[in-house]
């Protein structure tokens, strides 16, 4: 493959999905419809959907397979025992509880780690993952370092945690009012950037001196796992699965969305290493998604999370995944776009800030570039910035660093052409930007507005 510029597709298309593309009045019609939010948008008014990378991708014929071989019994699945041994095998862990999704894990992890009062430290906040510690009474604190927050910064490992400002935070409250360190491998908010293998070594070391716990969100591993072998000197000669193993070693548990990495469309795990903690997760469980042997999901979905895993930790398949978001982002660096650098593991993310400079942050400029990509081109992207940060405690906006776009590439569903047609609908909105202007809400839900919030242009 070096002979290459771009991995080609390690895989042949065996069944296709016929789609069209709405015309521009249609486009217009469906955006107002849709209140300017592109998750508002219905299958119908989408061509190209990059909405997310979670449940959106195309499994294989071994993970189609093995949906004919769920075993859908109420408790004690083989499928379950399949997910276990793959969890187990893969990264180590002693404990696996199945959920419905990701978010399922990370309610179960606050509700029996975080008492009211307590802080969590965090290499960037993700959405659900604060709603989740907030509502359990907890305070996030950001740690990473400082350049994950410059869309120019090329720092080849801009997931990393600051050891001064974590220890920083542990001197400030206490370790008994830190349940765990909250470590993303990937990193979504950044850009999709990895953490290093030293990085996370030394965030456990720190964690084990103070008795903290270290969870991560492996959301994204694999894909934190092929830039290590990439970019970390040492690693170039290791497998994806050697990596991985390694890379849990530093980790006490993990919660996972099988909706990326996991290959599948619905379907994650809460993972865990003490036994204690188990049980008091498998008592939640019940409550919350199902039987322990079960949690939220089918049968044959655990089968097709369990032979996706495996699949994502093929070279082949990870590389590639790598190759063609770095495709999209060489592309629009091309045409002088401003994105996020060094292009991350899942997507491309466009710098609304400097996209639009002349649209205050509190007018919603990313929320408004998603939502002229889709009038020029029909591709659907959303929004990560100061609506996807949401309010504090009193009511005021958060205002982060970073306002971006995500541009983000399902698994195996589309081809570089499609994304040479991204490329084009980004340009048409990059040479129409003078003439565009910010956003105002019409409704504003109380938690994690970005997904059911509705705006009007400012006129």
């Amino acid at each position: 493959m070096d002979s290459y510029r771009y991995r080609p597709e390690p895989y042949r298309i065996k069944m296709v999905e016929p789609m069209s593309i709405p015309t521009r009045e249609q486009r217009e019609e469906a955006i107002k419809r849709a209140g300017y939010n592109t998750f508002l948008l219905t299958t119908e008014d989408v061509y190209i959907d990059l909405l997310t990378d979670s449940g959106t991708n195309a499994m294989s014929d071994n993970q189609w397979a093995g949906l004919m071989l769920g075993d859908e019994a109420y408790s004690g699945s083989k499928n379950f025992k399949h997910l276990q041994e793959a969890v187990r095998d893969l990264y180590g862990f002693k404990h696996v509880v199945p959920t419905h999704q990701g978010r399922g894990a990370e309610n179960i992890l606050s509700k029996i780690m975080i008492k009211p009062g307590d802080y969590v430290p965090g290499n960037m906040y993700f959405t659900t993952t604060r709603a989740h510690q907030e509502l359990a009474g907890a305070t996030f604190r950001d740690v990473i370092i400082d350049e994950a927050h410059d869309p120019a910064n090329e720092h080849p490992f801009k997931g990393n945690v600051d050891l001064n400002k974590l220890e920083a935070l542990i001197q400030e409250v206490g370790p008994e009012r830190i349940p765990y360190i909250s470590l993303a491998v990937t990193v979504n908010m950044a850009g999709g950037q990895p953490v290093s293998m030293a990085n996370m070594r030394a965030v456990y070391e720190l964690a084990k001196k103070y008795g903290i716990k270290v969870m991560f969100d492996a959301t994204r591993c694999a894909e934190n796992a092929c830039f290590i072998k990439h970019r970390e000197p040492g690693y170039e000669n290791k497998t994806i699965k050697e990596i991985l193993r390694e890379m849990f070693s530093y980790a006490d548990g993990c919660t996972m969305s099988g909706k990326k990495d996991g290959i599948v469309n619905i379907g994650g795990f809460l993972a865990l290493n003490d036994d204690e903690l188990y049980q008091k997760a498998t008592s939640l469980v019940v409550v919350y998604e199902g039987m322990p042997s079960y949690g939220g999901m089918s049968g044959r979905d655990m089968e097709a999370l369990a032979r996706g895993l495996y699949e994502a930790a093929d070279y082949n398949f990870v590389a590639h995944r790598l190759d063609q978001v770095k495709y999209l982002g060489d592309k629009l660096m091309e045409a002088g776009i401003p994105v996020v650098r060094p292009i991350g593991g899942h997507a491309v993310f466009l710098d609304a800030r400097s996209f639009y400079p002349h649209i205050p942050q509190d007018e919603f400029p990313a929320q408004m570039l998603a939502a002229q990509i889709y009038l020029e081109s029909g591709v659907r992207s959303m929004e990560r910035g100061i609506i996807s940060a949401g309010r504090d405690a009193q009511g005021n906006h958060h205002y982060p660093k970073l306002e971006l776009v995500r541009l983000t590439i399902p698994r195996r569903v589309y081809t570089y052409a499609h994304l040479d047609v991204v490329v084009e609908g980004v340009k048409a909105a990059w040479q129409n930007r003078h003439n565009v202007k910010g956003l105002r809400f019409v409704y504003e839900p109380p938690v994690l507005r970005f997904f059911t919030a509705r705006f009007e242009p400012i006129e």
